[in-house]
């Protein structure tokens, strides 16, 4: 039966990547192989929303109080892309990764089921 979950973070930088998720967000990591790192990740949960043709997937990163977070992580030279919005299901932002992409942050206001 499946027992994880493996996601990918494509990037132009991926190095710069892996440095911040090691050195910025402190996920512990094996190495593969050539410097090659996997990251283990917080709890997790899977959403699945409506839409109309292709949208792809999405990653972000969950939080307890995301302006002290945002603090942190802006204290620790991250780049936040947009500003926080308060929606249904909690407040939102999102953070620009080394090699360039962008991963979403919130702090949710719905039940979680990452700890079930």
């Amino acid at each position: 039966m499946i027992n994880a979950v493996h996601t990918l973070i494509y990037s132009e930088n991926p190095e710069a990547d892996r440095a911040f998720l090691r050195d910025v967000l402190g996920f512990p990591h094996v190495d593969s192989g050539g410097g090659w790192l996997i990251f283990k990740l917080p709890p997790g949960e899977v959403g699945v929303h409506p839409a109309h043709g292709d949208r792809g997937t999405e990653l972000h990163f969950m939080c307890d109080d995301i302006k002290a977070t945002v603090a942190e992580l802006t204290a620790n030279g991250v780049q936040v892309t947009a500003p926080l919005s308060e929606r249904e299901y909690g407040i939102e932002t999102s953070i620009r990764l080394p090699g360039g992409g962008q991963v979403g942050l919130y702090e949710p206001r719905h039940p979680v089921a990452y700890d079930l």
